[in-house]
């Protein structure tokens, strides 16, 4: 088959705006739904015990119920016209889903970190996502109307600059870019900036495995075992499980150390023969259930403690992979296993992934991806930038998308022809963000409403900790 030529797919592009013109991504679309029904199906299926704190954490600020909803906003995507210029997209780009990372030849690099939404879908779905997370976090922070949308205009024009650079790139070249911490800082910070991000880096440079030992485990004999820490941290079949009695009599039956042997050698055939041969160093320890982030909570999690010859560590975590929100409202290729949906995701739209990644089917039918818990993990805390920082950080987020996005999709010239080099595609998602940052604080007083009265529970951590307390 005769490849494109640059001409062909630059029209392809341009062709995108008479179906979808650049002006119309202000709408926010006529949206009838009911939010509350919307987060009851996405709490389906998640441990029921734990859907109440998923509630607390949400019920914090706009913005920590914003980043617990991606199901309301893929909803609302669905309902206005695309572009049609589909690709492998993260589905959950908000701003807290960016961060640095090491390599496996341990550089620190910046890049999009969360995939558990990954799919196929149309590229401004991201985009959107990411330019209302901006305006709610800014309004959250109490910054102007203006700064706000000076945020999303700076993350819109920094994704249409790179998306222009990037489609003068070879395929090569695009799959080895990196956003190292050098290259950000030159082009995203201030000098001053750049010492608050090399603080942040050295802090980083300490999350290690061996860190991680010292704080969660403890020598049981011969053995070492994590360290109950309920709700966030407990032993699945322990006293202080937060499982449903039918699900721990499932794994107590099946054994849990057998399940695992089952689950470990499904995940290592997911994994290349160096990698199989690495992890053949490390003997299992213990496993634990942990309640991550906030959209996570009740999703189930665990975390396995194995270790090599010299006692060294290592840290996986095994994440139940459930039906991507995109594929729920955009019509997606089918998917045979949602971890696999996840990994194949990350390792596209990244620069460089992790080294374990893998998936397997766990009890119950359940699917499973494995990662490392955390491995020099750097994110933002937000809420202590001034707006120079943001500033630099919605300026590198629009850039790590438009990576992403190039180097996923292979479409970087149709997408920069789309776009243009005016402003209107950015100015018309600073319209959208602003009028979906007024929808998703009716949404999230509309929420809170329901746990006043009752319709939903909210419980906060410290709330469920007392529980356990003696």
């Amino acid at each position: 088959m005769k490849a494109s030529t640059i001409a062909e797919r630059e029209a392809r592009g341009r062709a995108a705006r008479e179906h979808s013109k650049r002006s119309s991504h202000r709408t926010v679309g006529e949206l009838h739904r009911n939010p509350i029904e919307l987060l009851k199906q996405s709490s389906e299926g998640r441990v029921e015990k734990l859907v109440p704190l998923r509630y607390g954490r949400m019920s914090v600020s706009p913005f920590t119920f914003f980043r617990g909803t991606a199901i309301i906003q893929a909803h609302d995507l669905s309902q206005i016209p695309d572009t049609r210029l589909t690709m492998p997209i993260c589905g959950d780009g908000h701003l807290m889903n960016f961060g640095g990372f090491a390599t496996p030849e341990r550089q620190l690099v910046f890049d999009l970190n969360d995939f558990d939404e990954v799919a196929i879908g149309p590229f401004e779905w991201d985009l959107k996502r990411l330019t209302a997370s901006l305006v709610v976090a800014a309004r959250h922070m109490r910054l102007s109307r203006g700064t706000a949308e000076h945020l999303v205009m700076t993350a819109v024009t920094e994704y249409r600059d790179r998306m222009a650079q990037y489609a003068q790139c070879g395929a090569l070249e695009l799959w080895y870019d990196r956003i190292t911490f050098d290259r950000m800082a030159e082009t995203a910070l201030t000098p001053e900036r750049r010492r608050t991000v090399r603080r942040g880096m050295e802090k980083a440079a300490s999350r290690t495995h061996e860190n991680l030992l010292e704080k969660m485990a403890e020598r049981d004999g011969d053995h070492w075992k994590i360290r109950d820490a309920p709700p966030a941290l407990f032993h699945v079949l322990g006293a202080n499980t937060l499982l449903a009695p039918e699900e721990t009599e499932a794994i107590r039956d099946a054994n849990w150390r057998k399940l695992l042997e089952r689950m470990w050698g499904e995940y290592l055939k997911t994994m290349s023969h160096d990698r199989r041969e690495l992890l053949s160093h490390f003997t299992v320890q213990d496993i634990v259930f942990k309640v991550v982030g906030v959209g996570s909570v009740g999703t189930r999690c665990m975390v396995v403690l194995s270790v090599d010859h010299m006692d060294k560590p290592l840290f996986l975590q095994i994440k139940e992979a459930r039906p991507s929100v995109i594929a729920q409202h955009y019509k997606s290729p089918a998917i045979k296993h949602e971890g696999e949906r996840v990994v194949r995701g990350q390792r596209v739209l990244q620069a460089a992934s992790d080294i374990f990644l893998g998936w397997a089917t766990g009890p119950l039918g359940r699917h499973f991806y494995f990662r490392q818990l955390r491995d020099m993990k750097l994110s933002a805390n937000i809420e202590l930038f001034d707006t120079d920082l943001l500033e630099g950080y919605a300026k590198l987020c629009g850039w790590i998308m438009a990576r992403a996005h190039a180097k996923a999709s292979g479409q970087a010239i149709e997408l920069s022809a789309y776009i243009g080099r005016g402003d209107q595609f950015a100015e018309a998602l600073t319209a959208y963000s602003t009028s979906y940052a007024d929808q998703v604080e009716r949404d999230y007083d509309a929420f809170l409403k329901a746990c006043r009265s009752g319709e939903l529970e909210a419980r906060t951590d410290e709330d469920m900790a007392a529980d356990f307390r003696v």
